[in-house]
């Protein structure tokens, strides 16, 4: 669960700093600040569709590895050894 809330904050603070810089961005700009701007703005996109897909395919935790969680199985099934 740890690694979704690590996504999730990821994906809040991209999106604090998209609505923080794209009333500033021109795009209409010519030279170094349009490159600048459009690349910035490729990244911020790449970002967040980086962090998204990883939010929503993390897999989900399982129980406990080996032998108790077989062995919690076998009592409430009520199999005997």
């Amino acid at each position: 669960m740890k690694k979704k809330n690590r996504y999730l904050l990821y994906l809040l603070l991209c999106g604090v700093m998209l609505y923080y810089a794209i009333p500033r961005i021109l795009l209409e700009s010519s030279g170094v600040d349009g490159v600048f701007a459009i690349s910035w703005l490729a990244l911020a996109l790449l970002v967040i569709a980086g962090n998204l897909s990883a939010f929503l395919y993390t897999p989900k935790r399982q129980g406990n590895v080996g032998g108790e969680s077989e062995n919690k199985r076998k009592k409430i099934r009520g199999i005997a050894n």
